[in-house]
């Protein structure tokens, strides 16, 4: 059983929130893919994570670059994980093609903009089908503050 968080942003975009996660995921001494929507907005995360902090980096690739054995973390829009990965990330509506296929990971994060109808349809939809999957499924809801709480 793989544990599955949902992320309900309701005040911050994914670009203030993603890479925070990644860091997180990284001290913990996983790998990380990033699934998402489209190719534009992959090219938009892959220039995120070189640049949003000042003092430092993520270093990354996007999948077709380079060794993608050799990425702590990688950007894609295809159901892979060549890098070995223990999380997954998918944002912008992109899901796992198949909930069964994420079993042997320790997490999926699922971002989902709750701004965006679309979005939250997707989410509700990709929640009946990770509970369906046998996944431990739980709902993280941003507060005023910024932080996330656990709500189910």
């Amino acid at each position: 059983m793989t544990e599955t968080l949902f992320y309900h942003l309701e005040r911050r975009a994914l670009e203030d929130v993603l890479p925070g996660l990644v860091e997180k995921s990284l001290e913990r001494g996983w790998r990380a893919v990033i699934k998402t929507d489209s190719s534009e907005r992959s090219d938009a995360l892959d220039n995120l994570l070189w640049s949003y902090d000042d003092q430092s980096f993520l270093a990354h690739a996007q999948s077709g670059d380079g060794d993608a054995a050799r990425q702590p973390v990688l950007i894609t829009v295809e159901d892979e994980n060549p890098n070995a990965a223990q999380i997954l990330f998918c944002v912008g509506g992109a899901q796992p093609g198949d909930w069964q296929s994420v079993a042997g990971l320790t997490r999926v994060v699922l971002m989902f903009d709750g701004r965006d109808a679309a979005q939250l349809d997707q989410a509700r939809g990709a929640w009946k089908d990770a509970k369906a999957a046998g996944h431990d499924a739980t709902y993280w809801k941003e507060t005023p503050s910024g932080k996330f709480e656990k709500q189910s």
